[in-house]
């Protein structure tokens, strides 16, 4: 049996960047050779083992055949006669569709090398169609790529066209695309991924209340934000919440439920919208007001999310060119925080009265942090 290295460990290699992951692609064995090497077999769909030292994914070359809709919507072939070539056909984009052998030679049936070169993304063959989560995972890379100036060619754009038009993207389940969207958030320049989602047309079907405000104006709000907040943080929930930061609470609600995203960035985005208005505008003037976000977003039990909402405020500050510092606010934070419940019932408050009054103590900190010699509102 040969063994090759494949997909994106080559391609980096060949782009001099740093190689994260191997993947290797084994020709001419059966499960059973694999088995006798030592290999643990792990793939339920098709054959995939770990090697016995390095823990490595060792997959037998195999082909596909479409056979239904969606993710899933295919059947798998693997055999010994399965060649290399038919292995990397099978592959998204001819820059992922090429292998080295344990010599050191770099096999390359479908041109990406020439492709790297060019810095074009393109679809290695028709088949390309038959998954409609390869759009999504084209946007991803255009979105990793795009600092080394990558673009998409012209006939693959033209391709995830047509396949948005067949219906093929409505078959994406939420956990996909969540997946794919989760990644392209911690990519080099994220908004691409959307830019082109949007371009295609399959953001409209995935995310509408997305693509609806993108529509708006010609560098949309959403995006702006997302940059602003990949220039301040690595956090996925920053990111993502800057992006939603556009949207209404429902809004932002619906697109939540409709990717299944996971509650510690569900939580910091509807914090968000809830707040981000009054966080840029009368909160830093109004002490009740500043009081009950903090309540509403549990800034006393969780001030590290509430430390990530503020990021993401100001990266939606920056996207309407609104001043916004949010150091201040931290301090004001850290400064009722340390209102001391016990010290309170020392003082004879038990019940609903000592809530009452930490409420009244932290009312008159965030008063005095303001520097309001008359504060607005009633104090709590």
């Amino acid at each position: 049996m040969d063994i090759y290295l494949v997909g994106g460990a080559v391609r980096d290699a060949l782009l001099g960047l740093p190689v994260k992951d191997r993947d290797w692609v084994v020709v001419g064995a059966t499960p059973e050779d694999m088995i006798q090497h030592g290999f643990r077999q792990v793939g339920a769909d098709f054959p995939v083992f770990l090697h016995p030292q390095s823990n490595e994914e060792y997959a037998l070359a195999r082909t596909e055949r479409k056979r239904g809709h969606g993710y899933h919507g295919f059947a798998v072939h693997s055999a010994p006669d399965v060649t290399l070539e038919d292995d990397l056909r099978r592959r998204d984009l001819t820059i992922n569709a090429m292998a080295r052998a344990e010599d050191g030679t770099v096999v390359d049936p479908f041109n990406g090398q020439q492709d790297l070169e060019k810095r074009l993304l393109r679809h290695v063959s028709p088949a390309f169609a038959e998954d409609p989560l390869r759009i999504l995972r084209v946007a991803r890379f255009a979105a990793r790529f795009a600092p080394m100036g990558f673009c998409i060619a012209d006939e693959t754009r033209a391709l995830m066209c047509a396949m948005v038009d067949a219906g093929e993207v409505e078959h994406l389940v939420p956990e996909r695309v969540w997946q794919e969207v989760q990644r392209a958030l911690q990519e080099a320049s994220p908004t691409v991924f959307f830019n082109v989602l949007q371009d295609c047309g399959a953001l409209a079907v995935l995310m509408p209340a997305l693509a609806q405000v993108m529509e708006l104006e010609p560098a949309p709000l959403a995006l702006r934000a997302l940059q602003s907040a990949s220039e301040l943080s690595n956090s996925l929930a920053v990111r993502f919440a800057a992006l939603a930061g556009s949207l209404d609470e429902a809004s932002v609600e619906g697109l939540c439920d409709r990717l299944k995203v996971p509650n510690d960035c569900r939580a910091l985005a509807t914090h968000l919208a809830a707040s981000v208005d009054d966080l840029l505008g009368e909160a830093r003037h109004d002490p009740g007001l500043l009081l009950a976000i903090l309540d509403r977003c549990d800034a006393w039990r969780r001030p590290e999310r509430f430390g990530e909402l503020l990021v993401a405020a100001r990266a939606v500050a920056l996207a309407r060119h609104v001043d916004f510092n949010p150091l201040p606010i931290q301090d004001i934070l850290r400064a009722a925080k340390a209102v001391d419940p016990r010290t309170l019932m020392d003082e004879g408050y038990q019940g609903k009265a000592l809530g009452q009054a930490i409420r009244r103590r932290r009312y008159l900190i965030i008063s005095d942090s303001l520097g309001l010699d008359n504060p607005p509102g009633v104090e709590p």
